[in-house]
C-alpha cells in the first residue's frame, strides 16, 4: 500500500470497522490508534498513542515480536485467524480470540515505512466453533470407543461411511472397508436381509429393529455364524431428506448359545429323570398347594393338585410322619439353607403296597428370605434297601470270614518276623563271610606267594625248566586267586543301600578313567571319542567303576592289527528303546552308548555275559575273573537304570547304558 497521502490514510483508519492501530516502522511507536483497536486491546489509548509497541503489549511479544520484525524487513504481510490474547475488562481479565493481521504500508519506493496492526475482535465466533468440534469430538468419541457396535450407511448403494472397531470386529475386516459399498466390501452379506432393511428405513423413515438374528461372516477364511440384536435408524439431512442409517449391533451370540445349551440342558435333565425313574414334586407355599408328576401320582394312589400337602402326610407310615412334615417345615425356613433329604415309606391307599421313597428338595426363596416354592424329585429306592439289607446280612458273615483270616494272617505274620531275624543272622554271617575273604583268605595266599617268591629266589640256579614251569603256575594261580576274591568283594558290596547319591559330571568320570589306560592307549594306539556327557545324581565310585571296566573291557578285547576305537555318545531314549529294557515309562532316560571295533561277541552271548563268573573266552586269550560286566549290570541297576549289549556283534562290542535323567 502506498501510504503518500497521510490524510486519507488517517481517515481511512479512524473510521475503518475493525481496530487499526500504525506503528512506525523504524521506532515501532504507535501512530495512530482507532477506537475499535481500543476495544479489542481492553487499554486506554494513552497506554499505545505514541509509546513503544511492546510496552504497550508485553504480552503478546514473546509470541509475535518475530513475525513483526519479520513483515517490516520481507514486506510480507503477517496473519493469525485466532490470536489469543488475555485482556483486562471491567476489572476482569478476559481471555479473547482475535483476527491479527501484521500489513506492511510502502512508499513509491517499496521501503516499508509503517505496519498496520488490523484486529478484529472474534471471540464469539471461536467460542462457537469450539463448541461445535467438542460436539462433534464427543460425539465421534461416544462412536468411535462405544463398547456397542455402531457403523452408518449412506447412499442407495449402502455405502459404509463410517464403523467403530466393534462393528469391524464383527465384519472380521479391517477399516479398508469405510467408503466403499457393504455388499461389496462384505459379500457375504448378500445372502442376508439387511439390504432390504435398509432400503425399507430409507423409503419409509421407520426404524427397524431385529432380535438375535443369525447371520454369518467370513473370518479367518472361514464362516462364523453369530446372533446380533440390531436397530436401523433414519438419518436426516438439514433439508429433513432421509440419506443414510445409523446401525447399533450387539453381539449376543453367547447369550443365544448358552440359552440354547440352557434349553438343551433342560431336555436332558427331564430325560435324565424319566431314565433314572424319578418322580418330581412341587410345593406352593403361598397357597399350600402341592403338585405331583404322573409317576408319583401312580406311586402315592391319588393327585394332590389343588390340596394342602398337609394332606399327603397320612398316607406316609405312622413313624415317618411327623420326622417328613418337620423336615419339609425346616426345609422352608431360610436358616436351612432351603434344603429338604428324606427317606420314608408310603403306603398305596388303594393296594396298600409300601414303597421306600427317597425325596429331595430345594426351597426358592424371594429377595426378602421368604419361601416361595418347594421343587424336589423322589425316587424309588425299595430293591435297594432290600438289597442294602441283604448286603449287610451278607457283610456279617463276611466280616466273620475276614476276622479268621485276619487270624491266620497274624500267624503268618509271626512267622515272617521270625524268617526277618533269621535273614538278619544271615546277612551278619554274609559280612563275617566278607571280612573272612577279604582277610582270612588273603592272607594264605599272600603266604603262599612271598614263600615261593623265597623258594625261587634260592633255588633259581638248581631249577630245571620243567620245575620252573611249576613255579610260574603256583605265582599265576595264586595272582589270578587273589583278583577273584578281591573282585568278589567289589561285587559284594556294590548294593549299598545308605550310599549317598550327587552330582556326578560323567565328562570328569570318562576323563579320569582314560587317564588310568593312558599307557594301554599309547602302546595300542586306541582313540576315544565322545560328545557332551551330562550330569547326573549318582555314587561317584560306582559311576568310575562303570567307565573303567567298560572302557577296559573295550581295550582288552581288541583284534590284532587294528587300531582300537572307542566311541561313547549319549542321547535321550526313546520310548521304544525305554519299553525293549523294561524300564519304567513315563520317565525320561540317558541313553550312553560304548561303541568299539574290537572282536564283539556273537549275538546269542549279548545276555549271558552280564552274569557272574561268565566268560566268553580261555583265560589263556584274555586274562580277567568274568566278575567285570556283572559289576557294570550291578551299577547301574542300583541307579535304576538298565545296560544290554544286543546290538553287539562279530564286528564289534555295543554296550547301551540307561540311567534316569532325575534320580531321586
Amino acid at each position: 500500500m502506498n501510504i503518500d497521502n497521510q490524510q486519507e490514510l488517517y481517515l481511512l483508519v479512524m473510521n475503518a470497522p475493525v481496530g487499526i492501530c500504525v506503528l512506525d516502522a523504524h521506532t515501532l511507536k504507535a501512530e495512530i490508534v482507532n477506537d475499535s483497536f481500543i476495544a479489542v486491546a481492553g487499554k486506554p489509548r494513552e497506554a499505545i498513542l505514541g509509546n513503544f509497541y511492546w510496552d504497550a503489549f508485553p504480552e503478546a511479544r514473546p509470541h509475535y515480536e518475530s513475525a513483526l520484525a519479520g513483515v517490516i524487513l520481507k514486506g510480507s504481510p503477517y496473519s493469525n485467524s485466532e490470536a489469543e490474547r488475555k485482556v483486562i475488562r471491567g476489572g476482569k481479565q478476559e481471555t479473547v480470540y482475535m483476527a491479527l493481521v501484521y500489513a506492511p504500508l510502502k512508499d513509491t519506493a517499496g521501503e516499508v515505512k509503517k505496519v498496520a496492526v488490523w484486529v478484529t475482535d472474534n471471540t464469539l465466533q471461536v467460542l462457537q466453533r469450539q463448541k461445535v468440534e467438542e460436539s462433534e469430538k464427543f460425539a465421534r468419541t461416544v462412536f468411535y470407543n462405544s463398547p456397542v457396535a455402531k457403523l452408518v450407511y449412506t447412499g442407495p448403494d449402502m455405502v459404509l461411511h463410517q464403523a467403530n472397531e466393534k462393528m469391524l470386529e464383527i465384519f472380521g475386516k479391517g477399516d479398508s472397508i469405510i467408503g466403499k459399498p457393504i455388499m461389496e466390501a462384505v459379500p457375504e452379506m448378500k445372502e442376508t436381509h439387511l439390504f432390504g432393511a435398509y432400503q425399507h428405513v430409507l423409503k419409509t423413515g421407520e426404524i427397524h429393529t431385529q432380535t438375535a438374528s443369525r447371520i454369518m461372516f467370513i473370518k479367518n477364511g472361514s464362516p462364523y455364524y453369530g446372533y446380533y440384536d440390531y436397530t436401523y435408524k433414519p438419518l436426516y439431512d438439514a433439508k429433513g431428506n432421509i440419506y443414510g442409517v445409523i446401525c447399533t449391533a450387539i453381539d449376543v451370540t453367547e447369550e443365544v448359545v448358552a440359552r440354547n445349551k440352557l434349553q438343551e440342558a433342560e431336555q436332558n435333565m427331564r430325560g435324565a429323570v424319566e431314565l433314572a425313574q424319578l418322580g418330581t414334586w412341587s410345593i406352593d407355599v403361598a397357597s399350600n398347594g402341592l403338585t405331583y408328576s404322573d409317576r408319583l401320582i401312580e406311586w402315592f394312589g391319588y393327585d394332590p393338585a389343588a390340596q394342602d400337602y398337609n394332606e399327603v402326610i397320612p398316607i406316609l407310615l405312622e413313624e415317618d410322619q411327623q420326622r417328613v412334615a418337620n423336615a419339609v417345615a425346616w426345609g422352608l425356613n431360610p436358616e436351612s439353607g432351603g434344603l429338604y433329604d428324606e427317606t420314608y415309606t408310603i403306603i398305596h391307599p388303594t393296594t396298600e403296597k409300601k414303597r421306600i421313597l427317597h425325596a429331595q428338595g430345594k426351597t426358592v426363596f424371594d429377595p426378602e428370605g421368604n419361601p416361595v416354592r418347594m421343587n424336589g424329585t423322589a425316587q424309588d429306592i425299595t430293591i435297594q434297601m432290600e438289597l442294602q439289607v441283604e448286603l449287610e446280612n451278607q457283610l456279617q458273615e463276611r466280616t466273620e470270614e475276614i476276622a479268621a483270616v485276619i487270624e491266620e494272617l497274624r500267624a503268618t505274620n509271626e512267622e515272617l518276623e521270625q524268617t526277618n531275624v533269621q535273614l538278619i543272622h544271615s546277612n551278619g554271617e554274609l559280612e563275617q563271610f566278607a571280612y573272612i575273604a577279604s582277610h582270612d583268605l588273603q592272607e594264605p595266599l599272600r603266604k603262599i606267594s612271598t614263600f615261593v617268591q623265597l623258594l625261587e629266589g634260592k633255588i633259581t640256579d638248581h631249577l630245571d625248566e620243567k620245575s620252573q614251569g611249576y613255579i610260574n603256575k603256583i605265582k599265576d594261580a595264586t595272582s589270578r586267586m587273589g583278583k577273584l576274591i578281591r573282585d568278589v568283594l567289589a561285587y559284594s558290596a556294590l548294593p549299598k543301600e545308605d550310599a549317598t547319591f550327587v552330582e556326578v559330571n560323567l565328562e570328569d568320570t570318562a576323563r579320569n578313567a582314560l587317564e588310568d589306560y593312558d599307557v594301554v592307549m599309547e602302546r595300542t594306539g586306541a582313540q576315544v571319542t565322545w560328545n557332551e556327557l551330562p550330569v547326573i545324581k549318582g555314587i561317584p565310585l560306582q559311576m568310575s567303576q562303570l567307565f573303567f571296566n567298560l572302557i577296559g573291557n573295550a581295550l582288552k578285547f581288541i583284534r590284532p592289527d587294528v587300531q582300537p576305537k572307542i566311541d561313547i555318545h549319549c542321547s535321550i531314549a526313546t520310548a521304544e528303546e525305554i519299553r525293549s529294557v523294561h524300564l519304567k515309562e513315563g520317565m525320561s532316560y540317558y541313553k550312553i552308548q560304548f561303541t568299539d571295533n574290537g572282536i564283539g561277541m556273537k549275538p546269542e552271548d549279548t545276555q549271558k555275559i552280564f552274569n557272574i563268573f561268565q566268560k566268553l573266552h580261555r583265560k589263556s586269550e584274555f586274562a580277567g575273573t568274568g566278575i567285570g560286566l556283572a559289576m557294570c549290570k550291578k551299577i547301574v541297576q542300583n541307579h535304576n537304570g538298565e545296560i544290554d549289549a544286543s546290538q553287539s556283534n562279530e564286528n564289534g562290542a555295543v554296550f547301551n547304558v540307561y540311567l534316569p535323567q532325575n534320580i531321586n
